[in-house]
């Protein structure tokens, strides 16, 4: 509480102190302003550890032996094995962050987790006591009890996290026989783009073209330079600039987040200190949504009710703004990055409060952000800004989903859901191929995305070959950008004229998430709902 009152006081003396003068501080002292201070934060920040999902920060490494908590779990029928090796005796597990796992106690099945088994590369894994160490949150792992996880290792982690599941204590085999018959046998399709996936690392495909990010980079530069030095002689041309300056800066920092490379890894700040919008925060809310793509209920990217909606509700989910939906939308898209900052700044101090690997360091970044943001432009340009930005970004990343396929059930394909859910934008000019930052090579970048975006052009026809050769239901899918906007449109107009429908699909989840995980429904989970009701019985 001390930490956000004194927040509060800074960000309010920033803000009395931002506003416009009798006397304009020339133009040039403001560009050298904000590039003194952008290039202290980067000294202070470049050196964060940087954690992707699966794998380790250096500040985890300077951890010490002995001092983490004691995580207590078991499995539907504990295996007794240290990292592979099996033993006689039924015993729970405890794991650090490296995956390194001893074992211990069995907690009762009232207070922990008692089944958790993940299948990945044909291998079941027993992750009861990697739950809590998963830097990413236990929800993931939650969610894919019982399941194929293969796709979403592959796809988010580097490959230190992906040789890091291996230490990992694998399922007894009689809870690897149940499972395998209730969970789906990996489909052609998922195998071909296994192969695939190994055949483009094995080209060098996820080598980041250091020239290509200088010149991104540089042009996001540019432009803040340009936004700062007309921010009190020509506002409504800064405003412009710094909007554009946002919605780049956007697309790099996503860039740089989902990256697995050394040079992402130092530039995972970018989004927070240039931006405003902190990994954690994007991580939790924009890997959910790659994982599970237009899952009805758990992807936030289709939760924007009560302003939008992609299908007709519920009675009790529905809202009068839904019958005006296509004539409003641009105001609700226009809200789209001062939400995303509030949320940044909201799950912040959650993370901090949870002790989330680096927590401080992030709510620190925000701040620097903030602090220049007040100082150098005056109200009249940031605020501006934060909407036309919020309209440019929804412009481009609400119509490449909506229009496809919204699943109600978990998809075990993950690989066919991705070609299902998910819609190209072809560009006709070079602005906007700039502007979308990558985004109209939408489906390149779901199945790969931790490869750097300079690849995707090139990686096109191989998708399309690959969709012809593996007969994918409705091939690759692509829209030139303005068809595609219309077909967003006629979406919300469409949904706008339909009767609201009883049972339909809610978007929402979990409490104080705008769509996230309700329930996992894994095999597993039935499992061990039943053994309860069992007991509860006898």
């Amino acid at each position: 509480n001390h930490g956000i009152r004194t927040t509060e006081r800074i960000l309010r003396n920033v803000l009395s102190a931002s506003g416009p003068t009798d006397q304009p501080i020339h133009p040039f002292i403001q560009t050298m302003r904000i590039l003194g201070t952008t290039i202290l934060l980067w000294m202070a920040t470049a050196t964060v550890g940087f954690r992707a999902p699966g794998a380790s920060s250096p500040s985890a490494s300077r951890m010490k032996k002995g001092t983490k908590s004691r995580r207590y779990a078991t499995t539907l029928e504990p295996p007794t094995k240290v990292n592979g090796d099996a033993t006689k005796e039924a015993v729970g597990w405890d794991c650090d962050d490296e995956a390194n796992c001893v074992q211990v106690d069995p907690c009762n099945e009232e207070s922990c987790r008692t089944s958790l088994d993940v299948r990945i590369h044909g291998e079941w894994y027993d992750l009861s006591g990697w739950r809590k160490a998963h830097p990413a949150g236990e929800h993931w792992i939650d969610y894919y009890d019982g399941r194929d996880a293969t796709e979403v290792m592959d796809g988010f982690h580097s490959a230190k996290g992906r040789m890091m599941y291996k230490r990992l204590p694998k399922s007894s085999t009689e809870v690897a026989s149940q499972l395998e018959q209730t969970t789906q046998p990996d489909t052609s399709i998922q195998v071909a783009f296994r192969k695939l996936r190994q055949e483009l690392e094995d080209e060098g495909w996820w080598e980041r073209d250091i020239l290509h990010e200088s010149k991104l980079i540089g042009i996001w530069i540019s432009l803040v330079v340009g936004a700062a030095a007309t921010a009190h002689t020509a506002p409504p041309l800064a405003a412009f600039l710094l909007s554009l300056a946002f919605t780049n800066g956007g697309w790099l920092g996503h860039d740089y987040v989902h990256g697995v490379d050394e040079f992402a890894d130092k530039f995972r700040p970018f989004g927070a200190v240039c931006v405003g919008l902190a990994a954690t925060w994007w991580s939790d809310k924009h890997n959910k949504h790659h994982a599970l793509t237009n899952e009805m209920g758990v992807d936030e990217d289709i939760s924007t009710d009560p302003f939008l909606y992609q299908w007709p509700p519920a009675p009790e989910n529905d809202s009068p703004l839904r019958k005006i939906q296509h004539l409003i939308f641009y105001i609700p898209f226009s809200m789209l990055f001062a939400v995303w900052r509030v949320d940044t700044l909201t799950v912040a101090v959650d993370a901090i409060e949870k002790k989330r690997p680096d927590a401080k360091n992030e709510l620190y970044q925000l701040l620097g952000h903030y602090f220049v943001l007040f100082t150098v432009f005056p109200p009249n340009v940031w605020v501006p800004a934060i909407f036309l930005s919020g309209l440019m970004s929804a412009l481009i990343v609400t119509p490449t989903h909506q229009s496809e396929e919204l699943f109600e059930d978990y998809q075990p394909d993950w690989v066919t859901a991705q070609f299902q859910s998910t819609r190209n934008a072809v560009m006709t000019n070079p602005f906007s191929e700039w502007l979308w930052g990558g985004m109209q090579y939408q489906l390149e970048h779901h199945l790969f995305p931790s490869m750097p975006r300079s690849k995707y052009p090139a990686l096109r026809e191989r998708l399309i070959k690959f969709a012809e050769e593996t007969g994918v239901a409705g091939g690759y899918r692509e829209s030139g950008e303005f068809e595609i906007l219309k077909m967003n449109w006629d979406l919300y107009k469409k949904v706008a004229e339909a009767d609201p429908i009883p049972g339909s699909p809610a978007t929402k989840g979990r409490e104080g998430q705008q769509g996230a995980i309700r329930t996992t429904q894994s095999p597993a989970n039935q499992m061990a709902a039943k053994k309860a009701r069992s007991k509860m019985t006898v």
